[in-house]
């Protein structure tokens, strides 16, 4: 039977700061404790409960529920649970129950170990003291949460990661051209609401295809595991709990959970901090019949989650009404009515209008006019008053003032980000190459009859099942599936006759050594041909298609990415899910075998390549037949909207436009030449009014070049910090890591004989991992780690010396010829204790901070005089069981030297908390005033996000208000004579 009793306080050895707690629930398997302070509730097994009882003796401070102080005389046990005696501040004798103590009130751990003897070694005790500095600072850090991701510094993205993770609500549309990034942003925003504790629980729902793809770049990118949660999983789980709540990050398949009801509700009834739907165009709704299942489960999830952050490349692929859709699930209250959001964004044109006359003010008086009509509230008016006088470094930060007020309160709103490659540096040319074949005779038959009968295309629908006009597209592929006889006639395989075969081995041997990502659309075309091409060449070509598992594509891909010439291969023949989700931007060759009859899925196979950072220009190859439907098809897709040449992404709104016209056109010549005539112009309009409009709105939204640097200047320090490789050696040094230097910025760690446990990535008895400090050289290997102050192991390193007892006591004997034998020093380092929510960050406004006291036996502060490491590099060890008994020897004096410490300690405690309420206060008023009148003028922000930064505010103050200061360590120096 378990000694915890129900009202006993006890501290969490290894999470001091939830501070003190009570003991609600015990049974014989689990002990329950509330952390009043914290607002935190935890289980542990009642047989190894990492807890330690709190224990107050004679003298000792207590603090009460309602505030007063009791000092300790003596104590009772009622039932387990110890009554305090002792005199109040007003010398009245009172008696505390043990329950009835203060939750904030803070246990001197390192008093009483060094008390009772138990004293760790000095290089611990230094290396405590500096972790605490460090934590300090990076909690301050504004890169903090930023830094230690393996990706590259590519300013937009780091502009939406920062200015998404630094709000209450962060929930957005992130809909950046394809290639741009939209899941390293995704990634970067958990990681950082993570790393400072606004976010503990994630659910990830992306398409299947690309469960596998998330759950390595998470854990390569961002040394973040999930779960990916299955059918299989699940259901050996909920017969104990919901599966969802069985772990803090879950990923899971839309596929799976869209077709379950069950597992809907269960993921709904779970708490969520952040919801991530990838592909999130194909979530379909119409005001007439509402949502399709996926659209329904993903309104469910948002509203139950408190930021919520939708991928897609092409947001207005369904059209409009569909895109309004999406950004209802992100702001219900805002985007109600379909009609109202439609003349909201025609008057888009005259705001970007007005954000490109103040390029030109005051140069141009004449655009005052243009920005009076927007900017009409007293501050804008003082602003462009300002500006007009202004000297040219006061003019840019007017201007970017004046900009961010027409930005926020009539431009697009705070719920989507789109970038264009017409603002990102970094991307390559394209280049079509066409090769023009003669088609097979059997395909020549076939579409002569469909010439001759019209009714003959009928047919094949039927046959075939698939609509028109992919029959015409997928003609060689579709009828060699249906009907083999008819295609050949003799049974012969259709890429026997093919020419585009053909063509494809010819292509393979004029580039040897290259590399190329072949994508047709049917996953019967990939098998076959792969198939083909091992008789016709002997070349073992690896497939991609939805008929396999993910760990097949995977092994698929890295055959693919293989870059030994004798192990890898040339060609990867992928289905139509090759063109989503998937990086193969090492290759630059992309063969499209036919032509799909969407653009999107064009711009997204194009996409797959065609990526930031690709350093070859894209070649893309189409081999197609004389006078075909695809042969249409490319005219139409090349010369109506230049969809070869750059994603612009009109194209969704050119095929809803003339869509049923193109079908009837893949047959007839005369009417291709009259779509082609129509759609030219049609696409260079619309491209004209969304460069003028809501697109151009959304790019200056979307991008602060200034703020996108400052971000990545802030990450450089942090990279950069000369403190980091002094902190690993010590630390790998003291946590028994054993290290190999391998030469060029790369380290070998692997698991000592005596390295402690629970140390992420590093297991005894098995292999380590090879790292480095280089940002560079960890993007150009995959198989190396990155070590930032970010990294697990180093935070796991950080926690164990900053939060549990390590470190925290010490005794060092001082030798100097100037301080006589036989002295006493007392050296304290005491820590601000500030219990709050993790979800409020105090950390940013007041991070531990210490304050060190270092006193002689007279109680004279010698602090300022005597340095940390100056004492510090001075200092002998001293066996522990030596050390136990100095201390015993001198117990009453250095009890009573740790009293006038806290003396000394606390007086400076004022100005620290002062400091760290009024930095807090103006910068969260600031912000609060700021999106108060978005939200009552403008409603581009919602109240809940306002109600939300209002309840933080007064959480902060209480939280930093209350702030006390707690002996963190303690150590005791004793002075040696110096030998004769």
């Amino acid at each position: 039977m378990s000694d915890f009793i129900p009202g006993q306080r006890y501290i969490s050895d290894g999470e001091a700061e939830l501070g003190l707690g009570t003991i609600l629930n015990v049974d014989f398997r689990s002990v329950t404790v509330l952390f009043g302070a914290s607002d935190e509730t935890r289980t542990y097994s009642s047989k190894d409960a990492p807890l330690t009882r709190v224990a107050f003796g004679s003298g000792d401070r207590v603090e009460a529920t309602d505030g007063w102080i009791l000092i300790v005389e003596d104590t009772k046990d009622q039932n387990g649970l110890i009554t305090y005696i002792g005199e109040d501040e007003h010398g009245e004798l009172r008696e505390l129950p043990e329950p009835k103590i203060s939750d904030k009130m803070q246990f001197h751990q390192a008093r009483d170990r060094l008390l009772t003897g138990q004293i760790d070694r000095n290089d611990w005790f230094n290396l405590r003291y500096r972790s605490l500095q460090c934590l300090n600072r990076l909690q301050r850090h504004p890169a903090f949460g930023l830094s230690g991701p393996r990706v590259d510094l590519v300013p937009h993205q780091l502009f939406i990661a920062d200015d998404v993770s630094r709000r209450r609500l962060p929930r957005v549309l992130l809909s950046d051209e394809v290639g741009l990034g939209k899941t390293i942003e995704a990634g970067l925003i958990l990681h950082r609401l993570l790393t400072i504790g606004r976010a503990s629980r994630a659910l990830i729902v992306v398409p299947e295809s690309l469960t596998h793809q998330w759950l390595v770049e998470l854990l390569r990118r961002f040394s973040i595991e999930v779960t990916l949660l299955d059918e299989q999983q699940s259901g050996a789980m909920e017969r104990t709990q919901n599966p969802f709540e069985s772990r803090q990050l879950i990923l899971a398949s839309q596929q799976w959970l869209f077709a379950n009801p069950h597992r809907q509700e269960q993921a709904a009834q779970s708490s969520w901090d952040l919801l991530i739907v990838d592909e999130a165009h194909h979530l379909e709704w119409s005001s007439d019949t509402g949502g399709d299942t996926g659209y329904q489960c993903v309104e469910q999830l948002a509203a139950a989650s408190q930021g919520v952050l939708l991928l897609t490349a092409t947001p207005e692929q369904m059209g409009p009404e569909s895109h309004f859709a999406r950004l209802r699930l992100l702001d219900p209250n805002r985007y109600t009515d379909l009609e109202r959001f439609q003349a909201e964004e025609a008057n888009f044109q005259g705001v970007a209008g007005a954000v490109e006359a103040l390029d030109h003010y005051p140069a141009e008086p004449g655009k005052r006019k243009v920005l009076d009509e927007l900017l009409d509230d007293a501050d804008s008016q003082g602003l462009l008053d300002r500006l007009a006088e202004a000297e040219e470094e006061d003019a840019v930060a007017c201007r970017q003032s004046l900009r961010r007020h027409l930005l926020d309160r009539h431009g697009t709103g705070r719920v989507m980000f789109r970038n264009s490659r017409r603002h990102v540096a970094g991307f390559p040319e394209r280049r079509l190459h066409v090769s023009e074949l003669e088609a097979p005779s059997n395909y020549q038959r076939i579409l002569k009859k469909l010439d001759r009968d019209e009714e003959y295309l009928d047919t094949l629908l039927i046959e075939t099942g698939i609509d028109h006009p992919e029959v015409l597209l997928y003609l060689e592929e579709t009828l060699s599936a249906l009907d083999r006889e008819r295609m050949s006639g003799d049974g012969t395989p259709w890429w026997k006759t093919d020419t585009r075969v053909e063509w494809l081995t010819q292509w393979l041997k004029e580039h040897p050594g290259e590399k190329a990502l072949l994508i047709c659309h049917f996953a019967e075309t990939a098998r076959e041909l792969s198939a083909g091409l091992q008789v016709l060449t002997g070349l073992h070509v690896p497939v991609f298609h939805e008929g396999m598992t993910l760990i097949e594509r995977d092994r698929a891909a890295a055959a693919f990415a293989e870059q030994d010439a004798t192990e890898g291969s040339p060609l990867l023949i992928c289905s139509e899910i090759g063109s989503e989700g998937r990086n193969f931007q090492f290759c630059h060759h992309l063969i499209m075998f036919d032509l799909p009859p969407h653009p999107d899925q064009l711009e997204q196979r194009i996409g797959r390549l065609d990526r930031i950072g690709q350093r070859y220009p894209i070649d893309i190859h189409l081999p197609v037949f004389k006078e075909s439907p695809m042969a249409r098809l490319l005219r139409w897709y090349n010369e109506g909207s230049d969809a070869f040449s750059f994603p612009h992404g009109i194209g969704s709104a050119l095929f809803d436009e003339f869509g049923d016209r193109l079908a009837d056109s893949l047959l007839d010549d005369e009417a291709l030449e009259e779509l082609i005539a129509e759609t030219r112009p049609r696409f260079e309009a619309i491209q004209a009014e969304r460069l003028a409009g809501r697109n151009r709105l959304l790019e200056l939204g979307s991008q602060n070049p200034a703020h996108a640097e400052h971000v990545i200047d802030n990450i450089r320090d942090l990279d950069d910090d000369p403190t980091l490789p002094k902190f690993l050696d010590q630390a790998f040094d003291i946590f028994g890591i054993d290290t190999r230097e391998l030469g060029e910025n790369l380290t070998y760690l692997h698991p000592g004989p005596h390295m402690m446990d629970g140390l992420p990535g590093l297991i005894k008895g098995e292999e380590g991992f090879t790292a480095t400090q280089s940002r560079e050289l960890a993007l150009s290997r995959d198989d190396i780690q990155r070590l930032s102050w970010e990294h697990p192991l180093v935070q796991e390193m950080l926690s164990h010396l900053t939060m549990g007892a390590m470190g925290n006591t010490a005794l060092g004997l001082l030798q100097h010829p100037s301080i006589p034998g036989d002295r006493v020093m007392l050296e304290a380092i005491f820590c601000t204790s500030t219990p709050a929510p993790k979800n409020i960050h105090v950390g940013q406004y007041l991070p531990p901070t210490t304050v060190r006291v270092l006193i002689d036996q007279s109680g004279k502060d010698l602090s300022a005089s005597v340095s940390f490491g100056g004492l510090a590099k001075n200092l002998q060890h001293v066996k522990k069981g030596i050390a136990r008994n100095l201390i015993k020897d001198r117990h009453t004096l250095v009890r009573d030297l740790m009293d006038q410490a806290e003396q000394h300690a606390d007086a400076s405690l004022k100005s620290v908390v002062n400091d760290a309420h009024a930095e807090m206060s103006d910068t969260l008023d600031a912000e609060i005033d700021r999106l108060t009148a978005l939200s009552q003028r403008f409603g581009s922000v919602p109240e809940a996000e306002v109600d939300l930064m209002r309840q933080e505010k007064a959480q902060l103050s209480d939280a930093i208000r209350t702030s006390r200061l707690r002996l963190d360590a303690v150590r005791v120096i004793l002075t040696v004579d110096v030998p004769a």
